[in-house]
């Protein structure tokens, strides 16, 4: 059969000349693949069968509807011989794990035209620890160019399959966001990965303060699959938003009063590059830019709950999560410091913060969460009060702080999440409240977010489940944070600062915050959900 060099694997990464194989991943042995598959996903109609050679070793290589498999050509031995039975083992991968073949080539100086052919590159998507994913390569190595041509258009038919999969995507990139590394961040890791995948790139820096959401408003979306946000928590809760108004406007809808949205258009996929990463840290369950880059390659799609934030009056914005009292006050100096760096500022404006801990006068009213089969049993008890799914409930009194979650809230300083017991997409909200204590309490209580105890287990915090929460603070302003008369307030004299999804929102009345179910998607999620959500070669 025609071979590739003996003694060593060609890599796709080798030379700078290889313009067929670009340098977006690490090969890595063959035997790595076995480990992480499962036999009965080489099922399926036999398609293509053919001699490569895949690292050292000829191979009897088979593409099924639903894997690659392949097994070492060894010359015949006893029977019973255990080293051959090891060299033998088949190994495979799974198609859908695939996302892009390329045709490898070597080039020289000399030598012109198409470059001498090695063979096919498979660039893989792995499944590496901790929800962590890989970008790794297969080599097929096969001089023959009608052969390989037969199977690189096989490989190409299949993945067209993938409907989920982007094929065009408008890239919204802050160049602000942490330490000015987004830009960096984007051009080094993320764009070299869509680029091998083949989807085309539009790509918007961002200039200024809702810079974002001004250019969703007008931007014609229609040429595009998804929309990507390079950037923090604030850059990404901007862009939903943005996106949210947007589908309202499309939907005839009025967007002063918002009662009942419907979904944003396009899926929203999100690249860690802030100083906490919240929602990227909840939806892929880690702040990994390589893993969120292949969410999005793979087409994987997460749908999320979405929170309204409305006055009695008007409609605030769309948000996942919101804090109010202790957690407002801390943005409100925070931003009033945006010359110190993100750590420095988030650590001031917490000391601060403290050391002016007050409660707030305030009336807190929550429609409790009842799950569709609560409801059903309740139904089954006959009972007219049980039935009925609107009893609010309602609390008063002096408040250190409130947080109300759609999503986990996972960041570096709450491995386990802000609201560990929320999920993304379960149709309700966590509701937490803080009621007045002493300083060294509440203290201790903000410490254990950053252990594995319990972070709820004191006397003075309690917690919720709800659909719905009203917030109404019954003073007339909110405190001035700040020591230094001469200085500016942490907040405006008739204004209280909330922190939606790391942005500061002042109001002055109350707050109506509610849940909408699966109201976006977003690139993202277990490794069992994207499973589960891939479309099915209907090529084959």
């Amino acid at each position: 059969m025609p071979r590739g060099r003996r003694g060593g694997r060609v890599s796709a990464l080798e030379g700078g000349l290889e313009e067929e194989a670009p340098p977006a991943a690490a090969a890595v042995p063959s035997a790595l693949w076995a480990s992480q598959l499962q036999p009965e996903a080489a099922a399926g109609q036999i398609l293509l069968r053919g001699i490569f050679e895949i690292g050292r070793s000829s191979c009897d290589v088979v593409l099924s509807e639903r894997a690659l498999r392949w097994r070492p050509i060894q010359p015949e031995r006893p029977a019973g011989d255990s080293k051959y039975d090891v060299l033998c083992k088949e190994e495979f991968i799974e198609l859908k794990d695939i996302f892009s073949v390329k045709l490898k080539r070597r080039y020289s100086v000399k030598q012109q035209g198409s470059g001498t052919l090695l063979g096919i590159t498979l660039f893989i998507c792995l499944k590496k620890e901790q929800n962590k994913l890989k970008d790794s390569t297969l080599d097929l190595i096969n001089l023959s160019e009608d052969h390989c041509d037969v199977w690189f258009k096989q490989f190409k038919k299949i993945l067209a399959g993938f409907a989920n999969r982007p094929k065009s995507l408008k890239i919204i990139l802050n160049p602000q966001s942490h330490k000015k590394e987004a830009t960096q961040v984007y051009y080094e890791k993320v764009e070299p990965l869509l680029r091998t995948a083949g989807i085309k790139t539009d790509v918007t820096i961002t200039e200024y303060e809702g810079h974002a959401l001004s250019l969703l408003k007008e931007c014609e979306l229609q040429e595009f699959d998804g929309v990507v946000c390079v950037g923090g928590d604030g850059s990404a809760s901007e862009i939903a938003h943005a996106l949210l108004l947007r589908a309202q406007k499309n939907a005839g809808k009025e967007t002063d009063r918002i009662l009942t949205p419907v979904r944003a258009e396009l899926p929203l996929g999100l690249i860690p590059a802030g100083s906490t990463n919240v929602l990227a840290h909840s939806l892929h369950g880690i702040p990994h830019v390589v893993t969120a880059t292949l969410h999005i390659i793979m087409g994987h799609i997460q749908p999320v709950d979405v929170c309204t934030f409305s006055t009695t009056d008007k409609f605030l914005r769309f948000g996942f999560s919101a804090m109010f009292g202790f957690g407002g006050r801390t943005l409100a100096l925070a931003e009033k410091h945006r010359w110190m760096s993100p750590n420095q500022r988030r650590d001031f404006a917490i000391i601060k913060a403290l050391a002016k801990l007050k409660p707030e006068d305030c009336e807190i009213s929550f429609l409790p969460f009842i799950s569709s089969q609560d409801l059903q049993e309740r139904k089954v008890e006959g009972s007219p009060k049980s039935v009925s799914n609107d009893q609010w409930q309602t609390i008063q009194g002096q408040i250190l702080n409130v947080s109300i979650m759609a999503i986990p809230c996972l960041c570096s300083v709450a491995p386990r999440g802000l609201a560990p017991n929320t999920r993304l997409n379960n149709g309700s909200m966590a509701l937490i409240i803080a009621r007045n204590t002493s300083r060294p309490e509440f203290i201790k209580h903000l410490k254990r977010y950053a252990s594995v105890k319990n972070q709820f287990n004191f006397p003075f915090v309690e917690t919720y489940t709800v659909e719905e929460v009203k917030v109404r603070p019954r003073t007339n302003s909110a405190p001035n944070l700040e020591e230094d008369a001469g200085r500016h307030a942490a907040a405006s004299e008739n204004n209280f600062p909330w922190n939606v999804d790391g942005d500061l929102v002042e109001v002055a009345s109350e707050v109506h915050v509610k849940l909408h179910p699966r109201l976006i998607n977003l690139y993202g999620g277990s490794m069992e959900e994207m499973n589960d959500s891939e479309v099915n070669c209907n090529c084959l």
